[in-house]
């Protein structure tokens, strides 16, 4: 029953990377389930097993992009003490990460078209926006900012960030773009800082 269950994680897990390749290099509309499945050397059936649907298997991808998209915003933030600086550094993992070519299509431009802005937005909660939520709390905790609404707080941040990932997944043509959103979050959060 072991070896089953490790098989079928294997199938998943399979199936998940050649469906995320396709989505990045094809986009949703233009990748077939039918495609997926022959690469996978699977049958159409074996996949419907697992997913509902080619939307279902996409929903999957975007959750584990977004799972990687969160796990490096813990990383680089962690490589300063300075809460701050953590702040800083997570953000800028979160925008340099969202528009990277693997992530860009799925995460940003066809993740809300496809799957509607109120599940993305529930995703984009899930993952990144709590890890923000968090490090706010951990800063207003120690002191670096007086008894403003996290809430409030959280939603600001996270939709300036997500704004500007939008913008540069459309500005890829212009590579002094990304540098300057970078200078304009180094300007917001140095803004917030003096003003905590």
């Amino acid at each position: 029953m072991r070896r089953n269950k490790a098989e079928t994680n294997e199938t998943i897990t399979n199936l998940i990377l050649i469906a995320r390749s396709h989505f990045t290099e094809r986009g949703y509309a233009n990748t077939s389930l039918e495609a997926i499945v022959q690469e996978a050397g699977l049958t159409r059936g074996a996949v419907y097993h697992h997913f509902r649907s080619k939307k279902d298997l996409f929903r999957i991808v975007l959750e584990a992009v977004q799972r990687e998209v969160a796990e490096r915003v813990e990383r680089e933030a962690s490589a300063s003490e300075d809460v701050w600086q953590q702040l800083f550094l997570g953000c800028r993992a979160f925008v340099m990460a969202a528009v990277e070519e693997r992530n860009k299509r799925i995460m940003l431009i066809d993740g809300p078209a496809i799957l509607g802005w109120e599940i993305w937005r529930a995703m984009d909660e899930e993952h990144s926006m709590s890890m923000l939520r968090e490090q706010l709390e951990t800063m207003q905790r120690l002191g670096s900012f007086g008894a403003i609404s996290l809430h409030a707080l959280t939603h600001f941040i996270s939709g300036a960030l997500n704004e500007t990932t939008l913008w540069l997944a459309n500005e890829s043509i212009r590579p002094e773009a990304t540098e300057e959103a970078m200078k304009v979050v180094a300007f917001a959060l140095e803004g917030m800082k003096r003003l905590a």
